[in-house]
């Protein structure tokens, strides 16, 4: 996403900046976002068998199943609420930007959702097939659209798209009681042909790839795409007043949002667990689906808010040391993500899919993106722009921007990544 400087960005020096035009505390967050979306998307680039409502074989043990419990409590459909967010609020900072400057921007905006789309294409064929950032580019046409649209209205528009989706859900709940379950046989067939082909060559790899591609599809328009638009409108609604520009004026907000997001955010995705988990039947997880849809934007919401609080706080440096780099390069580090992935897991590579225990596949996350926010504090030490960053930038700008230097002060590109798809009953795709 690209970030801009506003008229009323933080007077606090240096613990809100990330260099010119940028706001250190956004950084963070949308760096912690990555983190968990990472958390997620490597469960589904580790295992064919995760989201199939099928045990996965040889991993079975208390510490495996502790292991899914904590990524489905904490991480699942949760994290890419936070970066569609921040997608939004960006948007309403590149609209003051253009102005500003006197520039086009719907022009310049369109190429920046085209060049999303396209990256999202070679994305969902070439590294992972839960890819979001076709839905950003489409969902970014809606957003153009309502540019205009009065906060209040935004708000209320995000939770009538949330109460609709979740109600949909629950009403068709009781419709699936009693309805034949697919049989665990064929899904346990299914999974383990996917990983044979995944254990397989480059070919190999994007066949499997494009045979999900269809019903990922769907369940990114029926599932994902509902509140990924609703978090765009919040966002675009805080963008409009600063929200995040001085936080200290809102630490009571961000108090609020702690102590109702936190215990409703974690009952709704307690029931989300349990059927992620348990496999008790179609009803039932659609059921979850229908509560987790109302649920997760307060746990993530809460999540924001404890992020940006702490940024603030007694040891605010050391933890936007960390977590602002990669948040500055989130569609480089998304994107390279998926390719180490790729590497570790399928045939491409190490061929690891169905190999690695859910520890290992966690602490596996747990190492890139200490990797990544090395690197990523070493590169931008040097260079203004993430390498996809600058890519996208140039097609924004029909021009060459400047490759190496500090960052300019003005619109500094972000990334837009997101992370994959929904689950519904006997369907296999990540929910970060």
């Amino acid at each position: 996403m690209e970030h801009t400087r506003s008229a009323t960005t933080t007077t606090t020096p240096d613990r809100g900046r990330a260099g010119p035009g940028r706001l250190a505390d956004v950084d963070a967050l949308r760096g912690f976002a990555l983190f968990g979306i990472l958390t997620v998307n490597i469960t589904y680039l580790a295992s064919a068998f995760h989201g199939t409502g099928v045990d996965e074989p040889g991993f079975g043990s208390p510490l495996d199943t502790g292991v899914r419990a904590v990524v489905a409590l904490l991480f699942e459909a949760k994290f890419f609420l936070l970066f569609s967010f921040l997608f939004g609020y960006s948007f309403t900072l590149q609209l003051d930007s253009a102005e500003r400057r006197g520039a086009r921007f719907t022009p310049r905006f369109l190429r920046r959702l085209a060049g999303l789309f396209v990256l999202g294409g070679l994305h969902a064929v070439l590294l992972f097939p839960g890819d979001i950032l076709t839905t950003y580019a489409t969902l970014g046409l809606i957003l153009l659209a309502l540019h205009r649209i009065r906060p209040r209205t935004a708000v209320r528009t995000a939770v009538v798209l949330l109460t609709v989706t979740s109600a949909a859900y629950l009403l068709l709940a009781p419709a699936l009681r009693g309805a034949a379950d697919r049989d665990p046989a064929a899904a346990a067939a299914d999974a383990q042909r996917a990983t044979e082909a995944l254990r397989g060559g480059l070919g190999s790899v994007v066949g499997a790839h494009l045979d999900q591609l269809p019903s990922v599809a769907f369940l990114l328009v029926f599932f994902q795409a509902p509140a990924a638009l609703a978090a765009f409108l919040l966002g675009l609604a805080a963008g409009r007043h600063r929200a995040l520009s001085d936080l200290s004026r809102h630490d009571r907000t961000l108090r609020r949002l702690q102590a109702v997001g936190f215990p409703l955010g974690l009952l709704g995705a307690g029931v989300y667990t349990w059927s992620a988990l348990g496999h008790p039947g179609a009803a039932a997880q659609v059921f979850a689906l229908g509560v987790d849809v109302i649920t997760a934007p307060l746990l993530a919401a809460a999540y924001a808010a404890t992020v940006l609080r702490l940024a603030r706080g007694r040891h605010g440096r050391r933890l936007v040391a960390v977590l602002a780099p990669p948040g500055r390069m989130t569609l480089t580090n998304y994107l390279t993500q998926s390719l180490v992935c790729v590497l570790v897991f399928t045939g491409v590579g190490a061929g690891l899919v169905g190999r690695v225990a859910p520890a290992g596949v966690a602490a596996i996350g747990v190492a890139l993106f200490a990797a990544q926010a090395v690197c990523c504090r070493w590169w931008l030490a040097r260079h203004p722009y993430g390498p996809v960053e600058w890519l996208l930038r140039a097609l924004t700008t029909l021009s060459w921007p400047r490759w190496r230097g500090a960052a300019e002060a003005g619109a500094v590109e972000g990334g837009a990544p997101e992370g994959g798809r929904a689950a519904v009953p006997g369907s296999r795709g990540p929910r970060g």
